[in-house]
């Protein structure tokens, strides 16, 4: 990649910038961060894909979001930035490699491609955690399901767990993008969560298919997001709603998501490359 270069890509709607730690003249700082994301002074993105060196996988990867803030784990960023790496031969066409997240190491692999580019990339996300502490939260229970909370005076049913960040899943009859618009702000950053928190609102549909509607920490409303897909198929799983093999559909598209009796969760879905470029000389000035 030439210096300052990016490419811009998309997973069911969720985009994201791909840069590299030495192709870039700048420090990517929180404010950096802030301004290549912004639709009108940057590029525009949920998020920047950093790819750095591992000394514990074949390639490591640091997530930030558009506010800033670095993620531990993203499924949409993780299939994204390994497309990148298969597509621009970083890791010399491989078809499985394994990427260093904050979030842990994961393995991927390349399902299927199209005039030699990856399409369909599948991503083992690792394994649910539920223990409350480790999520984190600050309940006392041991696990966090079926606890309730209230925010403005309405009471929720909430399911906790951590798939490499923090996650709070809530069923609900009928799905309502203006109630977690709303809300989503809200129970993000109770004291509860010290970490803040992802939240998913959950309509069941049958075993095998489930919608979704997602409010990301550091990023507000998501058309899609896959670390939210895995967390809600890994709660429902726990809760006996759903069977090993789910369907997780999004405003911005599905996902097929597989937890096994381990808690191991694998995930496949498509992915898209949007555009490439380089960074202005009179943007990376203001950087």
């Amino acid at each position: 990649m030439q210096i300052n270069g990016y490419v811009k890509s998309h997973g069911l709607g969720n985009d994201y910038i791909i840069l590299e730690e030495d192709h870039i003249s700048f420090s990517l700082e929180e404010s950096q961060i802030q301004k290549i994301c912004d639709v009108h002074y940057g590029i525009g993105s949920d998020g920047i894909l950093l790819k750095v060196e591992s000394n514990k996988a074949d390639i490591g990867l640091r997530i930030f979001n558009p506010d800033g803030s670095e993620a531990e784990k993203s499924g949409n960023g993780l299939r994204i930035f390994c497309k990148y790496i298969y597509d621009y031969e970083v890791l010399n066409k491989k078809r499985s490699f394994s990427v260093e997240t904050k979030g842990g190491i994961v393995n991927a692999y390349v399902v299927e491609e199209a005039k030699g580019r990856a399409k369909t990339i599948k991503i083992d996300m690792g394994k649910a955690i539920f223990q409350a502490d480790k999520i984190p939260t600050l309940f006392k229970s041991e696990e966090v399901i079926d606890h309730e909370i209230e925010v403005e005076g309405q009471k929720y049913m909430i399911s906790c767990v951590s798939v490499g960040n923090p996650h709070c899943v809530i069923i609900r009859d009928e799905l309502d993008e203006q109630e977690i618009r709303r809300v989503g702000p809200l129970i993000e950053k109770l004291a509860i969560f010290p970490n803040r928190i992802n939240i998913q609102f959950v309509k069941v549909i049958s075993r095998s298919k489930v919608e979704i509607l997602i409010w990301e920490r550091g990023a507000g409303y998501t058309l899609a997001s896959g670390s939210s897909s895995s967390a809600v198929a890994c709660v429902l799983r726990k809760k006996g709603l759903i069977d090993q093999e789910v369907e997780v559909m999004m405003p911005g598209g599905s996902l097929q998501l597989v937890v096994d009796d381990n808690w191991q969760i694998h995930m496949t879905g498509e992915i898209k490359e949007i555009c490439t470029g380089k960074l202005s000389e009179e943007l990376v000035r203001e950087l």
